[in-house]
This record gives C-alpha cells, sequence and structure tokens, in this order.
C-alpha cells in the first residue's frame, strides 16, 4: 500500500531481527499503548508460553523481545510517532 502511494519506507523483518527490549519500551511509548493493548492472544507462543494476559508489562516486553510473533504488527514509526497498522490505511496518517 505504501509502494501504491510512492512513499518511501524500510521494512524490518521482526522474525530475524526482533526489537529488543529497549526498542519495545519506546514503540510503546511512542503509540502510547501498553504491550497488554499489543498482544497477540491467538499467537501459537501465547499458547506455548500458557501466557494469560494478565503478566506484568515487564514480563510481556521480555517475552515480545523472545518472541516477536507476540506484538501486534505492522507497526510504522516515523519522526517519534508510530502507529498500528490495522487496518493498514493507519500507515498513511504517518506522512499526513
Amino acid at each position: 500500500m505504501l509502494d501504491d502511494h510512492g512513499i518511501g519506507y524500510r521494512y524490518r523483518e521482526y522474525t530475524r531481527d526482533p526489537l529488543n527490549r529497549t526498542e519495545l519500551r519506546r514503540l510503546f511509548a511512542a503509540l502510547g499503548k501498553t504491550p497488554h493493548d499489543l498482544l497477540r492472544r491467538n499467537d501459537r507462543a501465547f499458547k506455548e508460553l500458557q501466557l494469560t494476559g494478565e503478566e506484568t508489562q515487564a514480563e510481556l516486553i521480555g517475552h515480545m523481545a523472545s518472541h516477536p510473533t507476540l506484538l501486534q504488527r505492522p507497526i510504522g514509526v516515523l519522526d517519534g510517532r508510530a502507529v498500528v497498522g490495522r487496518p493498514v490505511e493507519n500507515l498513511l496518517t504517518l506522512v499526513d
């Protein structure tokens, strides 16, 4: 969709280059969201780790750093602002 609008971007392959804990904390701050807000409860890792969704933010950030598929995506970041791309059109709000 960004290509269709002529918007340049850098894609980060989250499974090969996952966000570390510091990056995740910064991302949540930019989003104005908590790890609980963006936790993928239907993800296989959620079940395998026997998560409940009641874990502390620090615990969830640790799990998301180790199991990046637990984090909702896509997420766009530009100039210290961030949005969750669900729906994908939300990404366009970063360039408006």
